[in-house]
């Protein structure tokens, strides 16, 4: 049977969370209070004021209320709101959707060092989302982010490195990274490692951490449950045992 590659995921550009707190932010959802500060042009009350309409605590959600505020937020430099504006104008929620509108606020954001927004921008770079695709600034700036340990900008760059998109191919770097994803739990990056032991890509062939790293995975994603099947059928029982007994204590040091 045939061992199953993940290649690439579709993977969510949006944060929607809170970045401060404060008396018009923490329970019990002082909204009140919240937009008197906004409405005097308190930024973070703003931020928080559009992020309570976007999610609906405390109030009613409402998109187009959460887009007036974060613009607010954003054209003051809050790179928070700047990232969520784009995230609205990326999912048309409240506004025409608008991918160019999503990459400029996006860029705002990423480029004050918000983590999430450099992988965004790295994101819209490589699938060519508002802006011309351009794989070696999507690996400039997943690169960014993933200095910063954002897991999921790290396994994209171990991405662009295995397929040598923007980069010259080289798959030890991709290992590289994505073992610092997968250290951080992400179950997509812990599966691809799992395939490179398999494949021998990058490290030396080994059936055992193959399944060490399918079987980490196996929790939350379909892929390590099948390729852990599929990888079983070739080792000993004796492999088997070690495999399980590494994911355990990869597990418990994790």
């Amino acid at each position: 049977m045939k061992i199953l590659q993940k290649i690439c995921f579709v993977l969510l550009l949006s944060t929607f969370s809170s970045a401060y707190a404060g008396s018009c932010w923490e329970e019990p959802y002082d909204v009140a209070d919240c937009r008197v500060k906004a409405e005097q042009g308190d930024v973070k009350a703003q931020y928080n004021l559009g992020n309570k309409y976007d999610t609906g605590l405390g109030i009613t959600r409402d998109y187009k209320e959460a887009v007036k505020w974060y613009r607010k937020a954003a054209e003051q430099g809050d790179a928070k709101a700047q990232l969520n504006l784009g995230a609205m104008y990326q999912y048309g929620l409240g506004i025409i959707q608008d991918y160019k509108e999503a990459a400029k606020w996006t860029r705002k954001a990423a480029e004050q060092g918000d983590a999430m927004a450099q992988y965004n921008l790295g994101y819209m770079y490589e699938y060519g989302l508002g802006i011309t695709r351009d794989y070696k600034e999507a690996v400039k700036w997943y690169s960014k982010a993933a200095e910063q340990g954002y897991a999921m900008a790290q396994y994209n760059l171990g991405l662009m490195y295995q397929y040598g998109q923007g980069v010259i191919q080289d798959y030890k770097e991709a290992v590289k990274w994505f073992r610092k994803s997968a250290k951080q739990g992400y179950d997509t990056a812990q599966t691809n490692l799992g395939l490179m032991y398999y494949k021998g890509v990058g490290v030396p062939q080994d059936y055992v951490m193959a399944h060490m790293y399918f079987n980490i995975a196996a929790i939350g994603d379909t892929y390590a449950r099948k390729n852990r099947g599929i990888v079983e059928k070739e080792m000993t029982a004796t492999q088997i045992a070690e495999a399980q007994k590494l994911a355990r204590e990869w597990v418990s040091k994790h």
